[in-house]
């Protein structure tokens, strides 16, 4: 009886992630707050320094300060730490420490890290953890030596290396923080390297690689790349991926030919245009002045972030396979059938349910959220919409106004990032599971909609 009465006061998995998430961004918002984070030698108010923490673990991007002008070498390795903690999740890093110190893990802890992970099943959850942080290592070790070759040639030997390692981390947990800022000036991304080829496509696949999903790394080592042999969920990531990066670039490069675009070579112009699809999955990094776009771009990389990138990922937004199966419901609900099929394959009604929810509060979050700000603040809808939009889906694309928000502004866009990293879906979990004793059935009713 002991053992069951402790048992029922353990956390469940989906309040574990959430509560985890927030231990972090507090610890995290205390060290950025001390002098020593800083270059000034000052203290840092604590609303900028939780903003931080919380764009840094919620793999965001958005930013008060400029990384570079404002925090020091130690404040910018806390950040750093946190996107890693962040991207993979900080249950993948206790289960390293577990694993290096060789203790057991047990059922409890397997069934938060499937969670965590975006895993279907447990079984083998181990191995995939191992997989995870063995390619994690592999893919920005790998980001880390080719950005060197530029960023050495261009700051010397330490600070290149040290500036290939952050952007590296960075571009593969999505996150967007960069350190161009001392070197540039303030809040320029990557818009100086917007010409190179070896910058601009180190980081697209970086970013690619880090949005795409674990479980899909997973499968695709297991069947050794063979398409035709992947489950529905990865050939839908994939299929999905490629036509929103592709399609994005496409329509950017059509909206800014005579834009932002204009006098560029079309080499570089097709550069740029792809790169800003790919970073709008949620990676944060630009390589044009955001301010400078028209308002349908604007519409279109708010589109882009708000679907997102892939689930089990390091990427936010309501995840390419939230979109599709909102796209197939629709179509089986045209057709006036409860069927949702893709390919030979029949999904369950449930994922339509699951789907309705994140969409439904994800629009209501940046409804809400739009309406004040556009109440308070000074700028225009399409800016405040973009803000609003990259918050939730953790990118951290900006026209440069996140500096400028007010105290009420800056703590909805701390939620907003919590919410789109956390998930809905586990936030729900967390604090409204199902109980032991089932609801009471209440009478039918129908109503008229539409």
């Amino acid at each position: 009886m002991e053992t069951e009465g402790k048992h029922k006061k353990r956390l469940t998995s989906w309040q574990f992630i959430a509560i985890g998430y927030v231990l972090v961004i507090l610890f995290g918002a205390l060290l950025l707050v001390l002098p020593i984070s800083s270059r000034d030698g000052n203290w840092t108010y604590f609303l900028p320094a939780l903003f931080t923490s919380v764009s840094a673990t919620c793999v965001t991007g958005l930013s008060i300060y400029d990384t570079c002008l404002h925090w020091s070498i130690f404040g910018q390795i806390v950040i750093l730490v946190l996107i890693q903690i962040g991207g993979i999740g900080f249950m993948t890093i206790i289960t390293l420490f577990a694993l290096l110190i060789r203790r057991q893990i047990g059922i409890y802890e397997r069934r938060i890290l499937m969670q965590s992970s975006g895993s279907m099943r447990s079984t083998g959850i181990i191995k995939l953890i191992r997989r995870i942080l063995l390619w994690t290592l592999i893919f920005e070790g790998s980001g880390f030596v080719l950005l060197s070759i530029r960023f050495c040639g261009d700051f010397g030997l330490l600070k290149g290396m040290y500036y290939a390692l952050f952007h590296s981390v960075s571009a593969f947990c999505n996150a967007g923080f960069d350190l161009m800022g001392g070197v540039f000036g303030e809040n320029c991304s990557l818009i100086p390297y917007a010409g190179d080829p070896l910058v601009n496509l180190t980081v697209m696949a970086l970013i690619f690689l880090g949005g795409i999903g674990f479980i899909v790394w997973d499968e695709l080592l297991d069947l050794k790349f063979n398409f035709k042999k992947l489950s529905l969920h990865s050939k839908i990531v994939i299929i999905t991926s490629s036509l929103l990066v592709w399609g994005g670039a496409f329509f950017f490069w059509l909206i800014e030919r005579n834009g932002v675009l204009e006098g560029m070579n079309s080499g570089k112009a097709l550069l740029v245009s792809l790169f800003q699809s790919v970073t709008s999955r949620t990676a944060g990094f630009k390589t044009v002045d955001f301010a400078q776009l028209s308002d349908s771009s604007k519409v279109l990389i708010s589109t882009l972030m708000f679907i997102g990138g892939n689930s089990g990922s390091t990427a936010g937004g309501i995840k390419t396979t939230t979109f599709v199966v909102l796209i197939f419901g629709i179509a089986a609900s045209a057709r006036g059938t409860n069927d949702i099929m893709i390919g030979k394959r029949r999904l369950d009604l449930s994922l339509l349910s699951q789907a309705c929810t994140i969409l439904s509060t994800y629009l209501i979050g940046i409804i809400v959220t739009v309406i004040t700000m556009c109440a308070i603040e000074p700028y225009a809808l399409s800016d405040i919409l973009l803000e609003t939009v990259s918050a939730i889906a953790t990118c951290g694309l900006s026209t440069g106004i996140t500096g400028n928000l007010h105290a009420v502004s800056q703590i909805l866009l701390i939620l907003l990032m919590y919410i789109g990293r956390v998930g809905i879906i586990t936030l729900a979990l967390a604090f409204f599971e199902k109980r032991a004793n089932p609801p009471i059935q209440r009478p039918l009713e129908k109503i008229l909609i539409g």
